[in-house]
């Protein structure tokens, strides 16, 4: 993880759109993608060229219908940076997506490419007015993290590095909204989000009548997790 997660300067609010049906991706976090179809991978090509950002957006319900067209995506996604890439023999992509900021898509646009773009509103966190607000949260947030991690030490150990570190509270919910095993619905409602008080309820609300085993089953082993199959 990289602790600065930012668009360019420069960066012109247009994005190569990678839609998936059962990812969400958050700003700070890494997350390993293979690449394999031909619109992607042509994406792809056009990403290393140029500014090497691909927006990752999630499909919304009943996507299975036009697959290969162009199903329903939710408005608010994820801009990445590709910080790693192996492209293989066959033209196939391994690669590591650093998520760095929240946007909104304002319209998709007209293209010749295989893939989809759009014209995006880049979003900033809402902070917390009050620090005693923010610090409460955060205290709840690291009980519950305790709990959840108590049997996996070496996560734990990592995780109360990051608690008691200065990372910011919408950074923290950020990292285990993403890293958790929470429904996908839930995640996407965590990233459209920009409140930071309302994102740390929110996701403590949905945590808290949740068993912690349940929570952290399928959480990966090491980190970055598998990579995942577009």
């Amino acid at each position: 993880m990289s602790d600065d997660p930012s668009v360019p300067e420069d960066f012109s609010g247009r994005v190569r759109l990678f839609p998936l049906p059962d990812l969400v991706l958050f700003p700070y976090v890494i997350q390993p993608l293979h690449i394999f179809e031909p619109r992607y991978r042509e994406l792809m090509a056009d990403a290393l060229e140029d500014d090497r950002l691909i927006a990752l957006a999630t499909l919304k319900p009943g996507w299975e219908e036009n697959y290969d067209q162009q199903p329903l995506i939710y408005p608010v996604i994820c801009i990445g940076r590709i910080i790693k890439e192996e492209q293989l023999p066959d033209g196939r992509y391994n690669l590591l997506l650093h998520g760095l900021s929240r946007a909104r898509i304002v319209e998709e646009l007209p293209t010749d490419k295989l893939y989809r773009t759009a014209r995006v509103d880049v979003l900033q966190d809402v902070p917390i007015a009050s620090p005693a607000v923010e610090n409460e949260l955060r205290q709840k947030l690291s009980e519950h993290m305790n709990t959840w991690f108590a049997s996996q030490s070496a996560a734990l150990g990592q995780i109360r590095k990051m608690l008691e570190g200065d990372l910011p509270l919408g950074t923290l919910c950020d990292i285990f909204s993403f890293t958790l095993n929470i429904d996908i619905a839930v995640k996407q409602q965590l990233l459209e989000q920009v409140d930071v008080e309302q994102r740390t309820r929110k996701l403590l609300d949905y945590l808290a009548p949740r068993l912690p085993t349940k929570l952290v089953a399928d959480m990966p082993r090491s980190f970055p997790p598998n990579f995942s199959a577009n």
